[in-house]
C-alpha cells in the first residue's frame, strides 16, 4: 500500500464516524497522521481521533471518562463530544469525537507551559473511576512487534528488538521511583498543547492516559528534546523548575529514555507494511539504537500541516 491508500483508510472510517453522529466529513482537515489520524471538522466543532490500534479501545475510553472528569474539575483539557455510542470500532481501528479547540494567534505553548499544566495534573486526586495502571510501558511494542508481518522489518533488527523489549523491561521492575503514582497524562509534550482562543493553554490526546510514576510523563520532555530537537534547551533547563523537581537528578531516568525510545515505536511498526514514512523512520530509529547512537535525530511525524480531506 502507497501513502495514499494508507491515508484513505482513515477516510473510510472518518465518513462512517460522520454517518453515525450525522455529521458531514467533507471539510475535515487532516491535522496528524501517525499513531492516530486526527481530523478537524472546524464547521462541526469537532475533532475525531482514529487509532490504528484496536487493542487500545479500553485506553481510549478510559481518555474519554477521565477527560470529561477533569473538564468538570477545571483542569484544561480537550473534551469529549457529546455523542453516542462512542469510541467506535471500524475496521480494525478505534475513533473517538473531541471537541474543536482551534489554535489562536500567539507564541507555541512550551515546556515550561507543559510542566505547570503536569504539575496541577500530578496533585489532584484519582476520578472515582481511574484508568488502569501503567505496569509495562513495553506492552504496546511487544504486541506490535509480534503481529507485525514478516516484511514490516528485517528479521535480524526484529531479533534485537525482541531482546531489547526484555532487557528494559527488566530494568523497569528494578526502578524505584521517588515519588507515588498519581494520573498521569502519558505522552507529554509541547506538541500536544494548544493555546485557545481565550488564551488558555489546552492539554490534548489523552490515549495514554494511566495511573503511574510522575516520573514517566516528566521523561518525555528529555526524550523529544534529544531524538527530535525540540523543544530548544533553554526550555528544558527550565521544566524542573517549573514543575518543582528536577527529574535530571535521578538516577533512573536514563533507564525511562531508553524505554521511551523504545515504546515510541510500535506506531511504526504497525504502520511500516502501509506507510513508506514509517518504515523508513523504523529502520533508522531501529538501526541507530542498534549502533548505540544515543544523539542521532529522528524525525517527527507528518503531516506538519493541516490537509484537507
Amino acid at each position: 500500500m502507497d501513502g495514499d491508500g494508507f491515508r484513505r483508510q482513515f477516510d473510510v472510517v472518518l465518513a462512517d464516524v460522520g454517518r453515525q453522529i450525522g455529521v458531514p466529513v467533507s471539510g475535515a482537515q487532516l491535522l496528524r497522521l501517525h499513531g492516530s489520524a486526527v481530523f478537524a471538522l472546524p464547521a462541526a466543532g469537532l475533532v475525531v481521533r482514529i487509532s490504528t490500534n484496536l487493542a487500545a479501545i479500553a485506553r481510549i475510553t478510559a481518555s474519554l471518562r477521565v477527560t470529561a472528569w477533569l473538564a468538570r474539575g477545571g483542569f484544561p483539557c480537550t473534551i469529549p463530544a457529546s455523542v453516542r455510542g462512542q469510541p467506535f470500532t471500524i475496521d480494525g481501528k478505534v475513533a473517538s469525537v473531541w471537541q474543536y479547540v482551534p489554535d489562536a494567534p500567539g507564541p507555541a505553548p512550551s515546556a515550561i507551559d507543559l510542566a505547570r499544566l503536569l504539575r496541577d495534573l500530578h496533585s489532584r486526586p484519582l476520578p472515582p473511576s481511574p484508568p488502569e495502571p501503567l505496569t509495562d510501558p513495553l506492552a504496546s511494542v511487544t504486541a506490535a512487534l509480534r503481529s507485525a508481518p514478516p516484511d514490516a522489518m528485517p528479521s535480524q533488527q526484529r531479533d534485537w528488538l525482541a531482546d531489547q523489549i526484555e532487557e528494559l523491561r527488566g530494568r523497569w521492575a528494578e526502578l524505584r521511583f521517588p515519588h507515588p503514582a498519581v494520573l498521569i497524562h502519558g505522552d507529554a509534550h509541547p506538541g500536544n498543547l494548544i493555546r485557545a482562543p481565550h488564551g488558555v493553554i489546552v492539554l490534548g490526546d489523552w490515549d495514554h492516559v494511566a495511573v503511574g510514576p510522575p516520573e514517566w510523563d516528566l521523561a518525555q520532555i528529555f526524550y523529544t528534546s534529544r531524538r527530535l530537537g525540540y523543544p530548544p534547551q533553554e526550555e528544558v533547563d527550565g521544566f524542573g523548575a517549573a514543575y518543582g523537581w528536577e527529574s535530571r537528578d535521578w538516577p533512573g531516568l536514563p533507564t525511562l529514555l531508553a524505554i521511551r525510545e523504545v515504546s515510541g515505536l510500535s506506531p511504526y511498526i504497525r504502520n511500516s507494511p502501509a506507510q513508506p514514512f514509517a518504515r523508513r523512520e523504523l529502520a533508522l530509529r531501529v538501526s541507530t539504537l542498534q549502533a548505540g547512537e544515543h544523539s542521532a535525530r529522528w524525525n517527527r511525524p507528518s503531516p506538519a500541516r493541516p490537509q484537507e480531506a
